[in-house]
């Protein structure tokens, strides 16, 4: 999972070492597709504000819950200008920057 600490950041060296490419880009911030996540880790440590957890970790701690949720939503609501939900399309260079965020995010503020 991906949370508050990425909000508004533009440093993605997290996506040049996703090995699946399953970080997807929003308008302000990033997003990583569970059901594409093979859990290697590899991002966590590249992420230069601590912003990468383990989803795991956001069960029982309302602050980082709220960002399990907002992830879910990403990939299966229709957000903003988009027709229908992204789903799993397979990585997120097919995809490119969605430039949309859930509503939870797109109304943030820290």
């Amino acid at each position: 999972m991906i949370g508050a600490n990425c909000i508004d950041v533009t440093d993605r060296a997290c996506l040049d070492v996703c090995p699946v490419d399953c970080i997807y880009v929003g308008e302000r911030k990033s997003y990583i597709n569970a059901s594409e996540c093979i859990d290697c880790g590899a991002c966590e440590p590249e992420c230069p504000v601590d912003a990468i957890f383990v989803d795991r970790k956001a069960r029982g701690d309302d602050d980082r819950t709220v960002f399990l949720t907002d992830s879910i939503a990403f990939f299966t609501e229709s957000l903003p200008g988009r027709d229908a939900p992204l789903g799993d399309p397979g990585g997120a260079a097919t995809v490119g920057e969605v430039g949309v965020d859930t509503e939870f995010v797109a109304t943030y503020q820290g």
